[in-house]
């Protein structure tokens, strides 16, 4: 009996070290895909802030400049206000402000669920890990509804990113003699 007992603990460990693995893995995806969104905020703001203000500049320089070029003056001016106006709207400084606080708050679940499986499963009471377990579970899908969805762009620049070991460290290519651990073919 005490057998079939530990068996079952030790299937439950198993199981919530796979679910603490999903959602290291799936943290680690959105995360890359949030970044990869502010990225691309931050790459409209300065594709639009650029020409807005440069167009402004433009138009009065010329309204100042030459007097017949009042028509030329007011045209940059309206493009450039135009310009200016789809800028507040969209507000890119502040879509990549949330996707950037989004990743790290992805990273966050990320960390804590890989520390938990590598570091504290093996030897956390089952009923503590499932506690975890759900925390980070919950913590993930409240950032999930505070996330705006990436686009398809975010998502092929994140897989490419996590494929060239954007996610990796260099602890992990280590062999565990290097890391202080005794060599397993040795005897203490």
């Amino acid at each position: 009996m005490a057998e079939s007992s530990e068996a079952d603990a030790r299937a439950r460990r198993a199981a919530i070290g796979d679910e603490l693995r999903r959602l290291e893995e799936s943290a680690m995806y959105t995360a890359q895909m949030q970044f990869e969104t502010a990225k691309h905020w931050r790459g409209v703001h300065l594709m639009m802030g650029i020409p807005t203000s440069l167009l402004a500049a433009i138009a009065g320089t010329t309204a100042l400049v030459e007097s017949t070029g009042r028509i030329a003056a007011g045209v940059l001016a309206l493009v450039s206000a135009g310009l200016g106006t789809i800028m507040t709207t969209v507000n890119p400084p502040q879509r990549m402000t949330h996707a950037t606080t989004c990743a790290n708050a992805y990273l966050e679940v990320q960390t804590a669920a890989r520390q938990t499986r590598a570091v504290d499963l093996p030897s956390m009471p089952l009923d503590e890990a499932r506690a975890v377990l759900a925390e980070l579970t919950t913590r993930r899908d409240e950032q999930n509804r505070a996330s705006d969805p990436p686009g398809r762009r975010a998502y092929q620049r994140a897989q490419a990113n996590i494929r060239r070991g954007g996610q990796t460290y260099a602890v992990d290519d280590e062999p565990v003699t290097r890391r202080g651990a005794a060599d397993p073919g040795t005897a203490s």
